[in-house]
């Protein structure tokens, strides 16, 4: 008899456990063993190449990852161009100006291309791709399920109705599990703010008008507030200055993130209303405390994240170019 690994055994129980047997059926952690070797090499040296060139690269790149998958599923649809007869979705209001990484993508696949010709999706790439950026900033590593094929639809409309930060809780909660999310994942997912920046935009009225109050978000810790009215001053030209969505950290995947939470420093308004709900803000309080209980959360949530809405089998397509139908 074949001797099986605890790598599979822990594998083919996490399948069990979390994912439909229609998703197992379709989705292989080996899928490209044979068809492409190198691409876990690949994907990885091109995420460490990047990160050295630009250390906001490995936040955009996770964040790229989740607009596609709230839109359409994960297929790839959010690195799609506009043409005469599509309509993208780097144009909708939560992406315009704010989404990157598109390079990144376009050269891993360009070597991919190269290494395994019409082998390796764009979603797929897309997927490796969030998950090596989050390890290389010392983030946890999970293992991906791989098999995904590319969308030749975008939806611009579904794109402007992306989680938002100005939304209350429960509108955010409610867009999750419409995707067959939890709640917790929320709160999980949320996390990924523990690296990278915001533009000014997304979180100014807490600085200025809360609420159509004319004044500061009372519950913003009165030092940050002072710090960031002087990154974002109160006028236009400022609304697109950037600043960290975790200043302690700022390029290292950990929980700080919720450690600022707790000491009213979070950045965004969705990031300080996880305390408003008593789930997610003993979730909050737990994650401030346990590293490794996050770091083993957020690798289950962002996985399941990875299954919505995919496109298996001889469905799709694999492009040639992650910005164009074939």
């Amino acid at each position: 008899m074949e001797c099986v690994s605890n790598k599979h055994v822990f594998i083919f129980m996490f399948c069990l456990v979390f994912l439909t047997p229609l998703v197992c059926s379709q989705l292989y952690y080996n899928f490209y063993n044979r068809t492409c070797p190198n691409l876990n090499k690949i994907v990885k040296d091109n995420i460490l190449s990047a990160i050295a060139n630009d250390s906001r690269i490995a936040a955009s790149l996770l964040r790229l990852h989740f607009h596609d998958c709230f839109v359409n599923g994960c297929d790839g649809s959010v690195l799609l161009d506009d043409t005469d007869t599509l309509k993208g979705e780097k144009n909708a209001l939560p992406n315009k100006n704010s989404i990157r990484g598109f390079d990144v993508i376009d050269k891993i696949k360009s070597d991919l291309e190269n290494a395994c010709p019409s082998t390796v999706s764009c979603a797929d790439i897309l997927t490796l791709a969030a998950r090596d950026a989050v390890y290389q900033s010392k983030g946890p590593f999970w293992a991906v399920p791989l098999g995904r094929r590319d969308g030749t639809t975008a939806s611009e409309s579904d794109a402007n109705n992306l989680p938002s930060p100005f939304e209350p809780l429960e509108n955010i909660t409610a867009k999750f599990i419409s995707k067959g999310l939890e709640k917790k994942d929320v709160a999980v997912l949320s996390g990924a703010h523990t690296f990278g920046f915001a533009q000014c935009f997304t979180f100014k009225p807490r600085l200025f008008d809360f609420g159509g109050s004319g004044k500061s978000d009372p519950s913003l810790d009165s030092s940050l507030l002072q710090n960031l009215q002087k990154v974002c001053p109160n006028q236009a030209d400022s609304d697109s200055n950037l600043a960290p969505l975790d200043p302690v950290t700022t390029n290292t995947f950990d929980n700080t993130y919720y450690k600022n939470v707790l000491s009213n420093s979070g950045l965004l308004q969705s990031d300080q209303a996880l305390l408003g709900d008593n789930t997610t803000s003993a979730l909050v309080t737990n994650y401030s405390k346990w590293p490794i209980l996050f770091f083993r959360d957020f690798a289950v949530s962002v996985e399941k994240m990875g299954r919505i809405g995919i496109l298996a089998g001889q469905q799709g397509q694999i492009r040639k170019n992650c910005r164009a139908v074939n």
